[in-house]
């Protein structure tokens, strides 16, 4: 089975991968690998789309923080699958054993057992890129374990990669001096690359997807590293330099775009994060990440201006331009709810920056939409009530203060700040006895909180 590039797999499987992709550079994990399995079975042969999986596999495990027990879980369910992929792999079912096995690694990609099942899948059914890529994988996470690296160092030295090929036979024989077959095939690797030096051998016909494996198997690393702050003006520039290679040699390819712009950004060349950024929804008109993405690079301008101004002592400036940002953000959202009239995040946004603005009635239309939001019901619930109180609907304000109290199980600050407004509005109605029933709710968590012991001696002091 041939390796496939991005640029040769159907229409369907690149855009899965795009979207793949760009839910990783989120870190948006299950999503990433929902999308990037379902690309590598479509087309088992996207090297690229499996990398990526992997990465968002290794990712995910080390967030959720594997124990002893939960590995050993995971070996036992695994078992039918492990079953499975075997007897494929056997019945020369190369395809089907490598889709079974990749759903293994999605249990637990650093279980060497589900590793092993994965690699010899991968390489009978001929795709040693893909073997050598999980076996790198099990060597960085078992350098020890004498079976991977014996058989890395075979598929290495296949591939033509002589030199990677002899670091696992070196590394092997130390730990096997007196194994006659590893000292055999030291002295093979050591040979072949020493003829590889030479130039007595021709470099191996992998059509350029070995050797650009090799040369990017850090890359998911590398745009994890881009995304954070640059280091200096030099890393800048290599890390921009190296995103325009990418756009020309992919014109098409949105995420290089969105990487690019990032770099901009946090060069503070606000322009050609914009430019580049227009040049994308030239390609991918619509495309509510990308509108995301601007909205936010031209906000971080405005604050970038904002703090030039303040720091040369330009008050009025800055206010003017603090102003212009105001402006900005709100019409930002509101020309981008047009587009995405569902999208609840923006309807929350919207209702913050409305209610800022004291325009309530409409803060409050936007907030009873954007409580449909799992992620944003609780803080809409909370500005909802606010928005009550200063119209001077207090039950109306309660209601929602006691949704969203139930909808947070932690008690947490802002936990606190709902049940603070109730007691609030208790003591606003004259109902003093529920209000020290809510104050002592966090009085008996964090005594340090806002007044609230002052508040809980007052009404002390009024029931005595």
């Amino acid at each position: 089975m041939a390796e496939v590039t991005l640029e040769q797999a159907p229409q369907a499987v690149k855009d899965l991968f795009n979207k793949g992709f760009s839910a990783f550079e989120r870190g948006n994990l299950d999503y990433a690998i929902d999308l990037l399995l379902q690309c590598v079975e479509m087309e088992p042969g996207l090297l690229r789309a499996r990398k990526f999986l992997r990465g968002a596999q290794v990712q995910r495990l080390k967030r959720q923080k594997p124990t002893a027990l939960s590995s050993i879980i995971n070996q036992i369910t695994g078992l039918p699958l492990v079953v499975k992929a075997m007897l494929l792999t056997q019945a020369g079912k190369g395809g089907k054993a490598v889709v079974a096995a990749e759903k293994l690694l999605c249990k637990d990609p650093l279980n060497i057992n589900f590793l092993h099942v994965f690699a010899d899948a991968a390489d009978k059914a001929g795709l040693p890129e893909t073997a050598i890529q999980t076996l790198e994988i099990a060597r960085d996470h078992f350098p020890d374990n004498a079976k991977v690296l014996l058989w890395l160092g075979d598929l290495y030295v296949e591939a033509g990669a002589t030199k990677d090929g002899l670091a696992c036979f070196e590394k092997l024989a130390k730990l096997k001096p007196q194994d006659p077959e590893v000292v055999r095939k030291l002295k093979d690797a050591m040979a072949l690359n020493s003829m590889a030096k030479d130039g007595w051998t021709e470099a191996a016909d992998t059509g350029g997807t070995f050797r650009e494996m090799v040369r990017d198997t850090e890359e998911a690393v590398t745009l994890e590293r881009e995304a954070k702050a640059v280091k200096s003006d030099r890393d800048a520039d290599s890390l921009i330099a190296n995103a325009l290679a990418k756009i020309e040699a992919e014109p098409e390819n949105i995420n290089y775009y969105r990487s690019l712009a990032r770099l901009y950004t946090q060069k503070h060349a606000y322009d050609e994060a914009v430019q580049t950024l227009e040049r994308a929804l030239e390609i991918s008109p619509g495309d509510p990440e990308l509108d995301q993405l601007m909205a936010g690079v031209r906000t971080e301008q405005y604050d970038h201006r904002i703090a030039e101004l303040r720091s040369a002592g330009d008050s009025a400036g800055a206010e003017e331009a603090e102003a212009e940002r105001k402006a900005f953000v709100e019409q930002s959202l509101v020309e981008r709810i047009k587009r995405y009239p569902n999208d609840l995040r923006l309807r929350y946004e919207l209702g913050v920056a409305l209610f800022n603005k004291q325009q309530y009635n409409e803060a409050i239309q936007q907030f009873q939409l954007s409580q449909r939001s799992p992620k944003h019901r609780a803080k809409s619930l909370y500005y909802l009530a606010m928005g009550f109180k200063t119209k001077g609907q207090y039950d109306l304000a309660l209601e929602q203060l006691e949704a969203a109290a139930a909808e947070m199980p932690t008690m947490d600050n802002a936990k606190k700040d709902v049940i603070y407004e109730m007691g609030q509005l208790a003591e606003t109605t004259g109902d003093t006895a529920k209000a020290a029933e809510y104050y002592k709710t966090i009085y008996q968590v964090d005594i340090g909180y806002k007044d609230i012991a002052e508040k809980i001696e007052n009404l002390y002091k009024q029931a005595q």
